[in-house]
């Protein structure tokens, strides 16, 4: 299953509770589909950079789901289809594989030895000098 991310403006012209269907209508889209709902967003009221279809404020609302590719398809149709959402944009987003997210810990894991290391010879080698100075010093 592919992660996606879908982001939506809807009209702030909607009262709370046609807005609230709206997204839940939506959000069963990707229920009905197989889906499954990571997280959904809600931004709130913000202003645009342009105005949109009159608009200078939009709703913004983020979902974040899995699922296969024809749940974005069909989200994107309704949205075409629904007079009140006035743009939408959906990424699919990439998902580093766990054994990636394990070599590149290991490889920082490694980096933060060597590092340790490093500093544990300096420290050794001014010992060893501060040692060698107390002796210069006594004779």
């Amino acid at each position: 299953m592919r992660h996606y991310e879908t982001a939506f403006l809807i009209t702030p012209k909607l009262e709370d509770e046609e807005m609230e269907k709206l997204i839940q209508k939506m959000a069963d889209v990707v229920a009905k589909k197989k889906g499954k709902m990571i997280k959904i967003d809600r931004w709130g009221k913000k202003k645009l950079a342009y105005p949109v279809e009159k608009n200078n404020e939009a709703f913004y609302v983020f979902f974040h789901y899995q699922g296969e590719p024809d749940i974005p398809a069909e989200l994107e149709r309704r949205f075409r289809q629904t007079e009140p959402v006035l743009r939408y944009l959906t990424l699919r987003k990439e998902v580093q594989p766990v054994a990636k997210k394990r070599r590149i810990k290991k490889k920082k894991a490694e980096e933060i030895g060597e590092e340790k290391e490093g500093k544990e010879i300096f420290e050794e080698k001014e010992e060893a000098l501060s040692d060698s100075d107390e002796l210069n010093e006594e004779k």
